[in-house]
């Protein structure tokens, strides 16, 4: 349909709404609407807050980040209106700064009221009406049509929520509440941990028995607990490995039943980042996968020892989705390790789909060469 003309905003108005708590930015006389961004953002919710009906169009560029092309699409998504001309100029005052009028470039202003909407080029926004799906429609039997297209426009992150299926009971089974692998799963880290942990004070565990009865190793039930560090360790590895080499395989662009396997497992993901019911594992599918991993090591190490692995690595595993779950949702403070894993991972999300594959640790970016580099930023003469 025609696009109804722009809104137009004094700066008074704009004043008074941040003053009520919203967080209104603009670039030169675009204006948007972040109040219910604020939480994600990777920077931070007090810097977004600082900058609160101010001109942000330089910041994008940074330092501390330059915005990708994703980031500002991104932001097109929170478009309101306009600033009515030669308002520009007027920035609420910061906490604990005086406003600095910016001055204002009499010609650019002209200009600016000629074009309504001066808009970054890099920002094609996200047309619902134009995009190559139908949103309206349950998304995970019209992703296979797009071919060539798909790898493109499922690393176009969107923030709205997404329906794979039509069936209501599969749509059900689709979508978890973080808490809800939390409850599923540490019960049984905690009874198995217990049942390990009894089965090696038997003291009856021998490793390289089923070799040799002379040489084996008695396994004392104090190791326990650095056989369950162990498993974690290997679950740090194998969510690096499956996040690479399951989840971003390219999935070939003539085949629609590989596209659709691939949004079914993370391309929904990608395409929104921010759906708080498709953040963790569902627990049923989990579950084979689970059992899968379970059956392995039984198969590779006598009773108790692979159950002690295993009951390390499920552990790992409830840590790593629970913290997944935290670096997309959370606020972690300025200077933690949270917040530099935070603004790590969405910057696979945004910028580096092809590296950054450690979620609850970058250890083994190291080893494979897939560390997101840190930015820099040319010293201006």
């Amino acid at each position: 349909g025609a696009m109804a003309a722009p809104r137009s905003f004094s700066a008074a108005e704009v004043r008074a709404r941040c003053a009520q708590g919203a967080c209104l930015v603009r670039c030169r006389r675009r204006l948007y609407d972040l109040s219910g961004f604020v939480r994600l953002h990777p920077g931070g919710e007090q810097l977004l807050r600082r900058r609160a009906g101010t001109d942000v169009s330089a910041a994008l560029d940074g330092p501390p980040h330059r915005h990708s092309a994703n980031a500002r699409r991104w932001l097109e998504q929170y478009y309101v209106g306009e600033m009515e001309p030669g308002e520009e100029q007027v920035s609420p005052a910061a906490p604990g700064r005086p406003g600095h009028p910016e001055p204002v470039d009499e010609k650019a202003g002209d200009a600016a009221a000629q074009t309504p909407a001066r808009m970054d080029p890099r920002c094609k926004t996200v047309d619902v009406e134009k995009d190559l799906v139908d949103w309206q429609k349950p998304l995970l039997w019209q992703v296979g049509y797009l071919g060539e297209k798909y790898d493109e426009w499922v690393h176009q992150p969107v923030d709205r929520p997404i329906r794979l299926f039509h069936s209501d009971f599969l749509e059900f089974l689709s979508k978890t509440a973080w808490y809800v692998v939390f409850m599923v799963w540490a019960p049984v880290v905690l009874y198995l941990s217990w049942v390990s942990y009894t089965s090696l004070a038997q003291g009856n565990t021998r490793l390289f028995s089923s070799f040799t009865t002379e040489y084996s190793i008695p396994v004392h039930k104090y190791y326990f607990p650095f056989i369950f560090l162990l498993g974690m360790f290997l679950w740090s590895l194998l969510e690096y490995l499956i996040h690479r080499f399951v989840f971003h395989m390219k999935p070939p662009a003539s085949n629609y039943y590989l596209i659709t396997l691939h949004f079914l497992l993370h391309g929904q993901h990608h395409k929104s980042p921010f759906d708080s019911s498709r953040l963790v594992f569902p627990p049923v599918p989990a579950s084979l996968v689970i059992g899968f991993f379970y059956g392995i090591l039984q198969l590779l190490l006598p009773e108790v020892l692979g159950l002690s692995v295993f009951v390390g690595g499920l552990c790992g595993y409830v840590v790593y989705d629970m913290m997944h779950y935290y670096l997309h949702y959370g606020s972690p403070k300025k200077g933690t390790y949270l917040y530099g894993l935070k603004a790590y991972h969405v910057k696979h999300h945004f910028e580096h789909q092809k590296s950054g594959f450690g979620i609850s640790t970058r250890f083994w970016d190291h080893p494979f060469r897939t560390l997101i580099p840190e930015e820099t930023f040319e010293k201006e003469d």
